[in-house]
């Protein structure tokens, strides 16, 4: 454990800094898992892993989860849209707890932020929210002039300030060339081994999607238990509405009466 300050000025320790996941790029792997609950915190924290990141407004019951894992705010595009509101969104955030913050916007953004000296991951390859300029969900980099302008822009995400990118859906052979060639700590969702960070989504990892991504696996089955729940919940509310119209409910155990005195004594006082 590391020794830090918060961004509110309050002694902490974290599993990992900025500075040892640049220092260790290219040495060794680190792991990621978005988290948006206090148990899904907790859960990631006890299972070992290095960083989580989950939304930005979700930071507050995230770290009360997490008190230690390395942790990313993400900006979400629609909720933090103009320059003020990212500064103020991305401050907000690192006051709460979060360690980084992470956005998908304008290298100008990244470079507004990064010269703040706000830690920075940028988001390259397919972003889904952008995915129409691209002709839908897919790749990015199966060309080899595409991969090259890929590459372009990590660098040009490097000379902003960043010092990580989520790299998502890249062909693994190009994210590790290009991962060789930036600074950059490099982090795969979808983009195969060899980046710096292995990187799933929460549900994907537990099994919790109807229809996971192509590049996820399930190594739980969550998604089973929660339709177990509502067939047994379904189950259980009818149970109680049968036996409340047979009259077998509330038997006994769960009512109560006065003894045969004071109950003869409250029927005197009602005549």
């Amino acid at each position: 454990m590391k020794n830090v300050y918060t961004w509110a000025a309050k002694p902490a320790k974290r599993s990992t800094t900025v500075g040892d996941l640049k220092a260790a790029k290219g040495k060794r792997k680190f792991t990621q898992v978005t988290a948006n609950t206090t148990d899904e915190a907790s859960a990631a924290e006890k299972a070992g892993f290095d960083m989580i990141i989950a939304n930005a407004k979700n930071v507050i019951p995230v770290r009360e989860g997490s008190k230690n894992l390395f942790l990313t705010a993400a900006l979400v595009l629609n909720e933090y849209v103009t320059a003020d509101d990212i500064m103020c969104g991305a401050f907000k955030a690192l006051e709460n707890g979060a360690d980084a913050v992470m956005t998908p916007r304008s290298m100008d953004i990244v470079e507004m932020l990064a010269k703040e000296d706000v830690p920075v991951m940028g988001h390259l390859g397919l972003v889904p929210r952008k995915s129409t300029w691209i002709g839908g969900l897919r790749a990015v980099g199966k060309t080899a002039n595409e991969a090259y302008e890929l590459f372009q822009k990590f660098k040009r995400l490097e000379d902003a300030g960043a010092f990580s990118a989520e790299c998502e859906v890249i062909p693994e052979n190009v994210m590790g060339e290009i991962s060789k060639r930036t600074d950059i700590v490099t982090v795969s969702l979808g983009s195969g081994r060899n980046a710096d960070v292995m990187y799933l989504f929460m549900e994907d990892i537990c099994g919790d999607t109807e229809n996971p991504p192509r590049h996820s696996k399930a190594y739980g089955n969550l998604l089973k238990l929660r339709n177990e729940i509502k067939v047994e919940r379904v189950k259980a509310l009818k149970a109680f509405k049968k036996d409340s119209m047979a009259g077998k409910f509330p038997s006994k155990k769960q009512s109560s009466n006065l003894d045969k005195n004071q109950f003869e004594e409250f029927l005197n006082q009602l005549d």
